[in-house]
């Protein structure tokens, strides 16, 4: 079996053994240079003054090509759960909302709390065979966070296709590492700060259809700021006279130093590749698969993830946080997620120490 060597050079040097990516994702050094850099100049604002809008412009066309759409299709925004909450507002009363059982909760959640609306939840590998003509919604992740699985995104996308139904798509576990491409969805979010190595904050809402979500117009800008007007300078005091045009009416007013180091890390995402970042992970969680076969131990099916989920070892969780290894521990399952910056070594280590 090849021996993985960690992506990204001199971008990362962890202090610890760190397959904790599916929590959050390390911070590339270039990234925190431009985030110190811009802490130092907010002290003074210097002789030019803070860039707010660049370095959100940056990472809205980086998370677009990523995904393969055009910019005005992404809003930038802070929290998953504020974007799932205006998706959710855009339903009509008495929709049905389908989504798998125990999806992330800032997904489901807006879509459950939403008066008028009932949420149905079936097992993910049930998810595109429950789509029915009544269903307006399908609302799912991408990855699972709890242990990995992978949704099979051509047959929901294919069902929901069939009954009308609009799809609500979380690639908050899958941009970065899984090869996608969201033009075949309505909706698309993603929090960044896991596999897209940006600071917590950072968020993406996409909309895989110009100019129409599932034969109807976009969801109206409820949210809408200063910062969704069409022209910025005249959009400051009372209501906004016209919104912006594509996804930008969208945006909320943005956390500045976050999208400041977001711009550098999905620069660094790009230039490596996603193709390169799929086949270093997955090889790395098939070693560790592996490794633990050849112990007996039997992880949560999920073929083709970098997250693997095993029960049985929660008790190890302290043994190795203890020797810097650092992993999750979520509903009794020992959860190791693999990305650019760890090695072969990285797996051999955490197999020794469980």
């Amino acid at each position: 079996m090849q021996r993985p060597a960690p992506l990204g050079g001199a971008e990362f040097a962890p202090e610890t053994t760190y397959l904790n990516t599916a929590a959050s994702g390390l911070l590339p050094r270039s990234s925190a240079d431009a985030l110190r850099a811009a802490l130092d100049e907010s002290a003074s604002y210097g002789t030019m003054g803070r860039d707010y809008f660049g370095p959100a412009a940056a990472a809205r066309a980086a998370f677009a090509r990523l995904v393969g759409l055009p910019g005005e299709r992404v809003a930038v925004g802070g929290s998953v759960a504020v974007q799932s909450a205006l998706i959710a507002a855009s339903l009509p009363p008495g929709s049905e909302v389908l989504a798998p059982e125990g999806d992330f909760s800032s997904l489901v959640n807006p879509l459950a709390v939403r008066p008028g609306i009932t949420l149905r939840t079936v097992p993910l590998e049930r998810l595109a065979e429950e789509v029915r003509p009544q269903t307006a919604l399908v609302a799912f992740s991408a990855v699972q966070s709890l242990d990995g699985r992978i949704a099979d995104l051509a047959a929901v996308r294919e069902a929901a296709r069939t009954h009308g139904a609009r799809t609500y798509l979380d690639v908050t576990q899958a941009a970065g590492w899984l090869p996608l491409r969201a033009d075949d969805f309505d909706h698309v979010v993603c929090g960044a700060f896991k596999w897209l190595l940006c600071p917590r904050g950072t968020t993406f809402l996409a909309f895989g259809r110009e100019g129409t979500s599932g034969g109807e117009a976009w969801p109206e800008a409820l949210h809408a700021g200063w910062v969704a007007g069409e022209d910025l300078a005249a959009s400051n005091y009372g209501p906004l006279l016209r919104t912006a045009p594509g996804a930008r009416r969208y945006d909320e007013p943005h956390a500045h130093f976050s999208y400041v180091a977001a711009e550098r890390s999905l620069a660094l995402i790009e230039e490596l590749g996603v193709a390169a970042i799929h086949a270093h992970n997955t090889a790395l969680a098939d070693r560790y698969r592996a490794g633990l076969a050849e112990r007996g131990l039997v992880p949560r099916p999920a073929p083709g993830s970098a997250i693997v989920s095993t029960p049985g070892l929660t008790d190890a969780e302290p043994r190795l946080t203890g020797a810097g290894v650092q992993v999750a521990v979520r509903e009794g399952l020992l959860r190791a997620a693999f990305h650019l910056y760890n090695s072969a070594d990285d797996v051999d280590r955490l197999l020794k120490l469980i």
